[in-house]
């Protein structure tokens, strides 16, 4: 399993609009084989601050569906980043 997980930082009066641009991108990747989850989310505290969840069965799964990514425009409006892929070997109960 792979665990795609972080946070984006983008102008808080532009993280609205780019969250809205992203929806059907969510809607295709829950859709897509091997997803499990998919979210993007405003953080509570910080008005700039999009969170990052994904999980997929796969990696050749997470590749077919990324291709290439976010858009120019999308790519454009990210100020900084931090996000980071986890391959998970083993699942329990918390």
């Amino acid at each position: 399993m792979i665990i795609i997980a972080g946070w984006l930082a983008v102008a808080p009066e532009e993280r609205n609009a780019y969250l809205d641009g992203c929806a059907e991108a969510v809607r295709l990747a829950r859709e897509a084989p091997g997803c499990l989850e998919y979210a993007l989310g405003a953080d509570l505290l910080d008005p700039g601050r999009i969170t990052v969840y994904e999980r997929w069965e796969s990696d050749e799964d997470l590749e077919r569906f990324r291709g290439s990514g976010p858009s120019d425009e999308q790519s454009a409006q990210i100020l900084d980043a931090s996000v980071a892929r986890y391959r998970i070997s083993a699942v329990e109960a918390p």
